[in-house]
């Protein structure tokens, strides 16, 4: 049963979702937004836990946002477009979000991944999420979180995974487990720097492998260098002497992946 649409601003549920922009309102809830078509498809596709799903009939155009809605039953609140207008972090709102609750994923959990990518404090969340893309495009096993940085449920990093972050298992660790953890696992950890002792492009991998990033403004230290079996670097010319963060992952990425090791 269809429940009744909801046209004011002031609903306790559209404030719920409002508040949902803020990094406080997510931890005390325990909830983040998801918002477009794609990206709660993606979100239901997986499985993970939708709280409620909130849609505003009049801007819902595809058979499939259509069909999201039929799924999800009493979960589905529709709203007015002026509501879904205030909730939007965009223009021309697709008419469709979602609450939805986080899934953690321990280190000790993580299925002998052959192939991952490990990021310390990254602070850009555009480039967390264009990271979770690039990892599943290049079929890879898991991304690592290390010494905290961006919020993981940031709408930025949900928005610019294009719904890789539902299907990618995300660990959010310390760098010290994270070095024990890869001991453990016999895992190969490559780290990127500049002064690199490998040139990226002849490195072949030994799996299964890890590559490390530092953070955008920091790189990596040197006794997260000193934890690495490798360190490579992208050649570079001109007077550019770094790649954006998110850039140089999917460069490194897709040169391993070349040597067929993912």
């Amino acid at each position: 049963m269809t429940k009744p649409l909801i046209a004011s601003l002031s609903n306790p549920l559209v404030k719920q979702a409002r508040a949902l922009r803020q990094k406080k309102a997510r931890r005390t809830n325990g909830t983040f937004l998801v918002e477009g078509i794609h990206h709660v498809g993606e979100a239901v596709e997986s499985g993970w836990e939708i709280e409620a799903l909130i849609y505003a009939p009049d801007l819902l155009k595809s058979d499939f946002a259509a069909n999201l809605v039929s799924r999800l039953g009493d979960r589905g609140q529709p709203v007015s477009p002026a509501v879904m207008d205030s909730l939007a972090d965009k223009d021309n709102p697709q008419g469709i979000l979602a609450i939805v609750r986080p899934r953690e994923t321990t280190i000790s959990s993580l299925q002998s991944p052959k192939a991952s990518v490990a990021l310390v404090s990254p602070q850009d969340p555009g480039n967390v999420g264009t990271i979770l893309r690039t990892i599943a495009a290049v079929g890879a096993d898991a991304l690592f979180l290390l010494d905290g940085g961006v919020e993981l449920y940031h709408p930025a990093v949900v928005r610019a995974s294009m719904g890789a972050l539902f299907w990618t298992p995300v660990v959010q660790t310390s760098f010290a487990e994270f070095s024990a953890w890869a001991r453990k696992e016999n895992c190969q950890v490559i780290g990127s720097s500049a002064r690199g002792d490998v040139d990226a492009r002849t490195l072949v991998p030994k799996t299964p492998w890890v590559l490390l990033l530092g953070s955008e403004q920091k790189g990596l230290s040197a006794e997260q260098l000193n934890a690495c079996d490798v360190t490579v670097s992208v050649p570079m010319q001109g007077r550019v002497s770094s790649l954006n963060l998110a850039v140089a992952a999917g460069v490194l990425l897709y040169q391993l992946n070349s040597q067929g090791q993912v």
